[in-house]
């Protein structure tokens, strides 16, 4: 970051280095030319009469003292110095003395004018408590740039008819000392500003045409940092009631709140954010942050109503009795359409988050994102998204780069985030020189280009004036931007938190500076905005609607229709009752589908190795015979699309699929171009997307959350390049895709496939992790669920897991996702090596057919005599291959082989029918994982719930598979091979 920050400053820092050179050579020089090596300046010293006239000036320095000048020089002048003393003086090289001053004086302004341009931040006044002594930097120094104090009236020349230093083409003249002072008011007061780094000169240009002020008239372009009376009068309401909001709160309660005190200021920020994106046409906005002044932001910002908010604090959130935990208030979302004071109404929707910093940041991004596409917003216009930051976070929280890079990808921008950073200048406990190797805690942004305004929190007009020009940006470019409000932290923590602990002196200067508010206010008073006693009634008027809610919200019963108010319609909530629907498709859609998967635009060249394998989809589908894998997943895709809802894939190289074995997207070999058969079907109402994302879990997975919680009749699916690449996202998962009904009462349909299976390729890549996602399973182990309480048991449960051998059992999966009356998240350990092994025929996918949660024996000569199996093994996954393998191998006609297909919810009546089918057999859990891994601990504790159900006490579920290990699998094949050998062995033995 510091080498980039640093490539887009090496130009004003090498002109001050080369500057202050040819000082101590000559005064007078022309900065630009002096000690440049004679060979560089030969071929165009002819050509400009100014350079004539310093070669003259040099060659008498030179004579005086011929060190002074560069060593080419030296060498020069003594070849050629003859020459020199008999040619005419310098009024006669075709430019006088005044014009070689002139050009002087306006090159080394020019310079000193970009130089604030880059550097002037640094010396802007944006510290409230004035406690961070800035680096005053020597680009800003005149004598940098060989200018001196006798310069300071002179009149500012331009360097051509178009070039103007005074400002925006303004022609008046204005002397050095007005153009610095200018400078100082543009880039050095309470707005520090960033742009010099971004390399659109349309979008620099636009920039400095807002930020600097015109040198005759002291204003901007657009006249935006001059508020009307109105706008301050607007401002201070605000300001009044995010200040009292947090007095109140903490007057009344004693709870941790973590509130925005010494930070109130952004609120009437990000008011006028709102409402002047509304006025440029934006419809909604969807906003995420963490903890600190969030409760101020749900109240004043999305409008929650305050007798709700009231109600938490003295009778906690919302639960749901046994159905849901909850979670504490400042955790909470909530959205609602909120007028706005151009006459607008936009829709406001805060996301709840846990308190895993900057984690819903491309949460936020994926809703947004669905948003624009369900409403057809291609231009990214009528929605946004608003991410609020704290300093230390942003600084240290790597999902916040990964959030910043996808928002400069084309299938994953959401046409510009504005960043807002609560910038206390301390994070918990530690200080910022702990916290972040820079001057700002916003460097991270600089790599995306995003333009930077560092404003003093202790300024509204300032800060309510960069809010405007945040929302005019990111309307007009559709690109990221930044605004660090530097402000303070009153309070510890939290409000019960000692912060003297380890920051005393910092909080002896707290203690004695005054509110934003109180400093505000006089101001306004002052200058004659209003009167004090104006200030008094509207205080009075914030302090009685304050009462007033408290007073509603003491008699106020939780119900849980608010919080259920934004569930989608026609979709069932955890206390409804529902029930299961077949999931197979018509004969009629799988032709229509069929067809479209295998058919190519005239003239399409596929790659040769496609060639057979494209036969072979055409050849299955036309009998209805050996379905693969890929084919059953296009054909659950095809059908859904058909039906009118939205199919979406992303995650590293899905278009192909890691294993080569998907091709969503090919490509012709000879132009280059791309085809989507699925994109293709005659009849399809709704789009379907494969995207490749970038080399990321936790910001992929985190965006696809989000793009499934806005629209649940959208089938959105995350598949991991290998299922242990998943732990990279496993914040996302953990605290949100697992307990996010739980907590915050909102449902997903998200789906994850993550590829799992021990095939000898090392510990990287062979485990999903199974065992994870279980023990994350909130189902109760010991009670059993039977048929009848099934669908309810389903219903209620938080997620699903899935580690699935059947094409047809994956493709009702899919579709069984969007076809049920609720929405819940799936996992499925999808295979690797088995992806062109197992087949399913079309009886398996037809309109009566649905998913198989357990599959039975599929040998008629075992099932039929049942009474002489001695061992029941039960399995999930690619051993179950192995297990039928070994068996045939050996002709055991006593062993039956049960797969469980979906392991949680656990299927307890179907695993207790297979039980009683064979009453002499030993009932074994056969898996390849290690002991301490894959499913068994699980498995064992539901089996026991079954052996009790059917009266089997004494009975215990046999284990056969790896021993314990600290690693999935060797990262030795032979040593796998005889570790899959033993296995087997073991299986198959008589002891």
């Amino acid at each position: 970051l510091f080498l980039y920050r640093a490539r887009h400053e090496q130009g004003a820092m090498f002109s001050g280095r080369l500057a202050r050179s040819v000082q101590k050579q000559r005064q007078s020089s022309i900065r630009f030319r002096s000690g440049v090596p004679v060979a560089r300046l030969q071929s165009t010293a002819a050509l400009e009469p100014a350079t004539a006239a310093y070669v003259n000036e040099l060659y008498h320095s030179w004579r005086a003292d011929p060190k002074s000048v560069h060593s080419s020089w030296d060498e020069y002048f003594q070849e050629n110095g003859v020459a020199l003393a008999s040619a005419a003086p310098a009024e006669t090289c075709g430019a006088t003395i005044d014009e070689v001053e002139q050009h002087r004086l306006a090159v080394r302004t020019q310079q000193l004018v970009r130089a604030y341009r880059v550097f002037g931040h640094y010396h802007a006044q944006i510290d409230p408590l004035g406690l961070k002594k800035r680096t005053q930097r020597p680009e800003l120094n005149i004598a940098t740039y060989g200018l001196t104090e006798a310069d300071l009236d002179k009149v500012v020349p331009t360097l051509d008819a178009k070039t103007s230093l005074t400002g925006y083409g303004v022609e008046q003249a204005v002397t050095l000392r007005e153009l610095i002072k200018n400078l100082e008011a543009s880039y050095c007061r309470n707005v520090g500003v960033e742009y010099m780094h971004i390399q659109d000169r349309e979008q620099c240009n636009w920039l400095r045409d807002r930020v600097e002020l015109n040198a005759i008239s002291h204003q901007t372009k657009n006249n935006l940092y001059t508020p009307s009376q109105e706008d301050r009068k607007n401002c201070l309401d605000r300001l009044l009631w995010a200040t009292r909001l947090e007095e109140f709160l903490q007057k009344k309660f004693s709870d941790k709140r973590f509130g925005c005190d010494g930070a109130e200021v952004i609120i009437p920020g990000m008011k006028t954010l709102v409402d002047h994106a509304a006025g440029l046409g934006v419809k909604g906005v969807v906003i995420g942050m963490a903890h600190r002044g969030r409760i101020n932001v749900l109240a004043n910002l999305v409008r929650k109503p305050l007798e709700k908010l009231f109600s938490e604090f003295q009778q906690g959130t919302q639960t749901m009795g046994s159905i849901a935990s909850g979670d504490v208030k400042y955790h909470l979302g909530v959205s609602y359409d909120r007028p706005t004071r151009g006459g607008q109404n936009i829709h406001l929707s805060l996301l709840a988050n846990p308190s895993h910093l900057e984690a819903v940041n491309p949460v936020v991004e994926g809703k947004t994102a669905s948003k624009q596409f369900n409403s057809g917003d291609e231009n990214k216009e009528n929605y946004m998204s608003l991410l609020i930051h704290g300093d230390g976070s942003f600084a240290g929280q790597g999902i916040v780069c990964e959030t910043i890079m996808l928002s400069g990808l084309p299938k994953y921008t959401t046409g510009g985030t504005v960043h807002v950073i609560i910038n206390n200048q301390i994070s918990f406990t530690t200080d910022p020189k702990d916290a972040c190797p820079g001057e700002y805690c916003t460097d991270v942004a600089l790599t995306n280009e995003a333009p930077i305004f560092h404003v003093n929190g202790d300024d509204p007009d300032a800060v309510c004036w960069v809010f405007q020009l945040a929302a005019e940006w990111r309307q007009k470019f559709h690109k990221d931007v930044v605004v660090d409000v530097v402000c303070y932290r009153r309070y510890g923590h939290n409000e019960i938190d000692q912060p003297a602990f380890t920051q005393p002196l910092v909080y002896k200067t707290i203690e004695k500076h005054p509110k934003t508010l109180e400093i505000y206010s006089e101001n306004l008073i002052a200058a004659g905005v209003l009167s004090a006693q104006e200030y008094e009634d509207m205080k009075a008027n914030v302090d009685k609607s304050l009462d007033e809610a408290f007073q509603k919200s003491t008699d106020m019963k939780p119900s849980s229709e608010y919080e259920l108010s934004v569930h989608w319609s026609n979709l069932k909530s955890i206390a409804q009752a529902t029930s299961e629907k077949p999931t197979g498709i018509t004969r009629d859609a799988y032709e229509v589908v069929g067809k479209a998967l295998t058919a190519l635009p005239e003239g399409f060249k596929l790659h040769n190795g496609l060639q057979r394998p494209m036969k072979n989809k055409e050849a299955s589908i036309a009998s209805g015979k050996g379905i693969d894998w890929a084919t059953a997943e296009a054909l659950a895709w095809g059908s859904l699309l058909l039906e009118g809802h939205h199919v979406r894939i992303s995650g590293q190289d899905v278009e192909r699929g890691t294993f080569s074995h998907r091709h969503a997207v090919l490509h012709d070999q000879a132009n280059g171009s791309t085809y989507v058969p699925l994109a293709h079907i005659p009849g399809s109402k709704s789009t379907f997307s494969a995207t490749n994302s970038f080399l990321s879990e936790y910001a992929a997975l985190g965006y696809e959350l989000g793009f499934s919680m806005d629209n649940p009749n959208a089938l959105v699916i995350w598949e991991a390049q290998f299922g242990d690449f998943s732990n990279g996202a496993q914040i996302i998962i953990d605290q949100f895709i697992t307990s996010t009904e739980q907590k915050w009462l909102r449902q997903t349909g998200l789906v994850l496939l993550l590829p799992h299976g021990l095939d000898g390729q090392g510990p990287e890549h062979s485990s999903a992790r199974l065992e994870r996602f279980l023990q994350m399973f909130d189902g109760d182990l010991d009670k059993f669920v039977d048929a009848e309480e099934a669908a309810d048991y389903y219903h209620k449960s938080n997620i699903i897991v899935m580690n699935i051998t059947s094409p047809a059992n994956y493709f009702h999966a899919l579709r069984r996702q969007i076809h049920r009356e609720y929405r819940k998240p799936l996992f499925i350990m999808s295979p690797k090596a088995l992806l062109r092994v197992v087949k399913s025929d079309w009886e398996e996918f037809e309109s009566s057919a649905q998913l198989k949660p357990v599959i039975p024996e599929v040998d008629s000569a075992i099932t039929e005599n049942a009474q002489n199996v001695r061992k029941l093994f039960f399995c999930s996954g690619k051993v179950y291959f192995d297990l039928v393998a070994r068996r045939e191998q050996k002709g055991a006609n006593d062993v039956a082989i049960v797969r469980i297909e979906e392991l949680a919810p656990f299927p307890f009546h179907l695993v207790r029918d297979e039980i009683l089918k064979y009453p002499s057999a030993e009932v074994v859990w056969c898996q390849e994982e290690h002991m301490n891994q894959g499913a068994w601990n699980y498995m064992y504790f539901n089996f026991a719930t079954v052996f009790k159900h059917i009266g089997q006490h004494d009975t215990e579920l046999k284990y056969v598979g790896r021993g314990p290990a600290a690693t999935p699998a060797t990262g030795n094949k032979k040593n796998h091979d005889k570790e899959q050998e033993e296995l087997m062995q073991t299986a198959f033995s008589r002891e």
